[in-house]
């Protein structure tokens, strides 16, 4: 018998987390009314506190509202709580205490019989470790996740919360930031788009913009030209640059075009420039899991030193769609799978049942309770998918190798 749930929404922002706290409200609203449910505010940081919202009858009435708003109205935080260090220096937790066993009593102390976590791989690795430690230890309560980040790079899901919304909005952005190619002869256009480890959300903006400017109609006779509102390169993390052959190539486009534009993965080159940077002697900035800080070392700005004067380029536009697209109301489809998902969490919470929801690509892609044992991030984009490479292609790219 459920008697409290609490949900906190956990990481980085997606567009998904409004929408999947309202969902999860409305299921458990359905079909299990007399459970009380509690938000933790900003995440495992709100656990740890005790700082929690109460989900009154008015909230429940009004839960379909948080579907049409993206961020998260609970807030979010970045905590892993095996990081005792980094808690400890937060004023999270006091010196000498068990971060895990902290949480754990804490959710004991507010009476709760059911976690959901909604969070990227950082989120769920660390439900992993709550619900571990839970189990091992006596502690009665079901841990459940939902996969949320941008950059759909969960271990072994195929399709994450707000990841193709977040493409969706990546490529809206674009629609205005390559309207400024005239704005300059000889422009260099970046658009900088999130992804530390993982291509798919630059790739498929890409696409997405792409089909856009394909289906668009252009009047070339008056300067508005499709080759020159095109994307001229695509970079991603899981792909080696050649500097100088690209540099080549977009100087022709350059000249051809007038103006180049650039979809980049944040991620793509960072090894590079981390190697630069502590070469100089200078302090690598990195968050609290040992991500290197991508806003602090600006991967677009390098890209565009870099190029700029191989391209000849007069004007130089660096942009970056990240907080535009993370937080972003959930699309169609992210509703759908959302409503899917949540539903799901919620019929396996009332069983009892541990574990994040997805789809398993080692499953056929079956949507189902996967254990948390099974659930990493870092997983990479696959370069070598035909609907990628025929872009490259059609961009004059060259594709990667298998």
């Amino acid at each position: 018998m459920v008697h409290k749930v609490a949900i906190l929404t956990a990481g980085g922002f997606a567009p998904c987390l409004s929408s999947a706290l309202g969902g999860l409200i409305e299921r458990y609203t359905a079909v299990c009314p007399e459970a009380e449910i509690v938000a933790y505010r900003y995440g495992y940081q709100g656990l740890l506190t005790g700082d929690s919202l109460p989900v009154t009858d008015a909230v429940r009435n009004k839960a379909h509202l948080l579907h049409q708003y993206g961020g998260s109205p609970v807030g979010n935080s970045r905590v892993k709580l095996t990081n005792a260090d980094d808690l400890l220096a937060r004023g999270l937790v006091e010196e000498g205490d068990n971060p895990l066993r902290h949480a754990a009593e804490s959710l004991k102390a507010d009476g709760v019989d059911v976690l959901h976590t909604i969070g990227g791989d950082d989120t769920n690795t660390t439900a992993a470790d709550l619900a571990a430690y839970l189990a091992d230890n006596g502690y009665d309560l079901t841990v459940v996740g939902l996969p949320k980040t941008i950059d759909n790079d969960i271990f072994p899901i195929r399709q994450s919360l707000g990841a193709d919304t977040a493409a969706e909005m990546a490529a809206n952005f674009a629609k205005n930031v390559f309207a400024e190619h005239n704005s300059a002869s000889r422009q260099l256009t970046i658009h900088e788009v999130m992804g530390r480890h993982c291509g798919w959300l630059t790739a498929a903006a890409a696409r997405k913009y792409r089909d856009w400017v394909k289906e668009a109609e252009w009047l070339p006779e008056i300067g508005l030209a499709q080759d020159a509102w095109d994307i001229h390169a695509v970079f991603v993390p899981e792909v080696g640059i050649d500097l100088m052959a690209e540099a080549q190539r977009l100087t022709a486009v350059m000249n051809s075009v007038g103006n180049v534009n650039i979809f980049l993965s944040e991620g793509a080159g960072v090894e590079t420039i981390v190697h630069e940077m502590e070469d100089r002697g200078e302090r690598v900035p990195r968050d609290a899991f040992g991500h290197v800080q991508l806003d602090k070392i600006n991967p677009g700005l390098w890209f565009a030193r870099q190029f700029a004067s191989m391209v000849g380029a007069e004007k130089v536009l660096v942009q970056k769609s990240g907080y535009y697209s993370r937080s972003a109301a959930a699309n169609a489809f992210d509703l759908a799978l959302i409503k899917s998902m949540t539903d799901l969490a919620v019929e396996c919470a009332l069983n009892g049942h541990s574990g994040v929801i997805g789809q398993d690509e080692q499953d056929h892609d079956t949507l189902k309770l996967i254990d948390f044992s099974r659930i990493a991030g870092g997983k990479p984009f696959d370069v070598t998918q035909p609907w990628f490479t025929t872009l490259l292609d059609e961009i004059g790219q060259p594709a990667p190798l298998d």
